[in-house]
């Protein structure tokens, strides 16, 4: 599976962004899609190939350790640090807060769509998660 490379510095909500504010539950980098555990309140990295983290909310916006404020994108453009194709789609890959397109989804991972390129920087991110299990 081949993830895009995100460069956490270059990460930045867009004008449209729709965001939130928590407290992250692990180490968090910016760029990479997250969920909020509903056991603990916290928010943690989405990744396709765990129990109970297949799911996601929103993008990372800033890094953070455990039990520090994280602050997530939601929704709307964001420049995500990484060189993307345009008109691609991306989506929860099975690394831990990774991002993939979708021809690296493989059998037995959720069809979770975070969003589609709209450049080669910008990501528009409309989460989608119909919850389908490849087959």
């Amino acid at each position: 599976m081949v993830d895009i490379v995100v460069t956490p510095g270059s990460v930045v909500a867009g004008t449209n962004s729709t965001r939130d504010i928590g407290t992250a539950g692990e180490t968090i980098t910016a760029g990479q899609p997250i969920y909020l555990d509903a056991t603990t309140n916290k928010w943690m990295k989405s990744d396709n190939n765990g129990t109970g983290t297949r799911q996601v909310h929103g993008i990372a916006l800033n890094g953070a350790s455990l039990n520090q404020p994280v602050s997530i994108h939601k929704a709307g453009d964001i420049t995500i640090g990484a060189a993307l194709v345009a008109g691609t789609d991306y989506w929860l890959s099975g690394t831990a807060g990774g991002l993939c397109p979708r021809a690296d989804l493989a059998t037995g991972m959720d069809a979770v769509q975070v969003g589609i390129a709209k450049s080669t920087t910008v990501l528009a991110v409309d989460i989608q998660d119909p919850g389908v299990t490849l087959a």
